[in-house]
């Protein structure tokens, strides 16, 4: 069977991470999306996403397709359903379209001639760019037990201070010594190649993903994902990095979510809490205003690219486009538009072209390539968020 995973009615509400991937490579948990659904399924996924996305995430349609929700994240029962489902199927919950079965010859999809299976169990949904933190703890821990099912770690070394070390899964080559491990609060996830340096205190749930590291003396409490190849140092709770990101120094990062290639600069703090304890509101793309969040504890949400300079200061529930550079004394406001370079003092537009040469030397160090398909989407970006921008 071929499987599709699709953007579904949540795209806009998960910018500004879903400028730069489809909804399916959103990283929460141990796993993005996609490497969930690929796991349990057993078998690779394409996409269904914006136009400009699919250079880079191109959809291979064959003569029988299970079309997926990608903002639905994958469970046994959910998986068996999907597996069962025939031809003009569809598992619904409530107005949603989880998934369902079509084919090639299918020009349209008219859903009142679909054979209708409700779901009715639990299931984890990403509808929110602050649900990727407030929810990574249920995904962290379902994560953990798919990874690990049936599987032997690596020996903890003498060294590491640890409690609750059947909790503790250790893969190949990851390297740890004079560490504290507390996974009596949820398991800990160490990934191959990953590195937590001396003295760094962590309490789980935490999963440090492939080739990621936790610099000297670092605290983490849960639940937190360092993303493949990313750098955590100082302080940090409750925060998602997607992947070849970097906050290697002191400074807090709480309740937060950082996309691929941001840097955090030293001894830069985002709140996480307003003063007056009151419930948290989050720029939204969707309606261009601040949504409730019904959170009281939300911090920065920062897209792909971006970068801010030593001693910034984030306000509580700062979103943070792409490709931006922020700089400078003062909290920058709490919307800060792609493209943009400055901060408090005010911003002026960060062009592309110098965008790009830094993109390439950023990703060079890490050895990856900035293609002409990751131009193509950036400059989509600047162009989409130009009414943002005061230009």
């Amino acid at each position: 069977m071929n499987y599709i995973l699709f953007d579904g009615t949540v795209r806009n509400a998960l910018l500004p991470f879903t400028f730069t991937r489809p909804v399916a490579d959103i990283r929460v948990g141990i796993l993005t999306i996609r490497e969930k659904w690929e796991k349990y399924l057993g078998t690779t996924t394409t996409t269904l996403t914006e136009e400009y996305l699919m250079e880079k995430y191109p959809m291979v349609e064959m003569e029988q397709n299970v079309m997926i929700n990608a903002s639905f994240l994958p469970n046994p029962i959910l998986i068996e359903m999907v597996q069962n489902l025939e031809s003009n199927q569809a598992i619904i919950l409530g107005d949603e379209i989880i998934a369902f079965y079509t084919n090639d010859t299918q020009e349209e999809v008219n859903f009142d001639d679909y054979d209708v299976v409700y779901y009715e169990g639990e299931v984890l949904r990403i509808e929110n760019t602050w649900d990727i933190f407030a929810k990574n703890d249920v995904a962290l821990r379902e994560d953990f037990d798919l990874l690990t099912e049936d599987r032997t770690s690596q020996p903890i070394p003498k060294s590491v201070n640890v409690i609750a070390s059947e909790n503790i899964f250790i893969e190949e080559g990851a390297k740890l010594e004079f560490v504290t491990l507390n996974a009596s609060t949820g398991p800990i996830y160490i990934g191959k190649n990953a590195e937590i340096m001396e003295g760094s205190v962590i309490r789980g749930p935490f999963a440090l993903c492939e080739s990621g590291r936790v610099k000297l003396a670092s605290k983490v409490y849960g639940a937190t994902t360092v993303g493949p190849h990313s750098v955590i140092g100082g302080e940090v709770s409750n925060s998602v990095l997607f992947g070849y990101s970097n906050k290697g120094h002191d400074g807090f990062l709480g309740n937060s979510v950082l996309g691929e290639w941001c840097n955090i600069g030293a001894d830069s703090n985002n709140s996480n809490l307003k003063n007056n304890y009151e419930e948290v509101r989050l720029w939204s793309y969707e309606t261009e205003g601040f949504a409730r969040t019904g959170l009281q504890f939300c911090g920065l949400m920062m897209g792909d690219h971006s970068k801010c300079g030593i001693n910034t200061m984030f306000n509580t529930g700062t979103v943070v486009g792409v490709s931006t550079n922020i700089f400078g004394a003062g909290f920058p406001r709490n919307f800060v538009p792609s493209f943009s370079w400055g901060g408090a003092s005010g911003f002026t537009t960060y062009l592309t072209s110098k965008a790009f040469q830094t993109a390439k030397i950023v990703m060079a160090r890490r050895n990856v390539a900035f293609l002409e398909e990751d131009a193509k989407i950036l400059e989509h970006v600047f162009e989409e968020t130009k009414k943002y921008r005061k230009e």
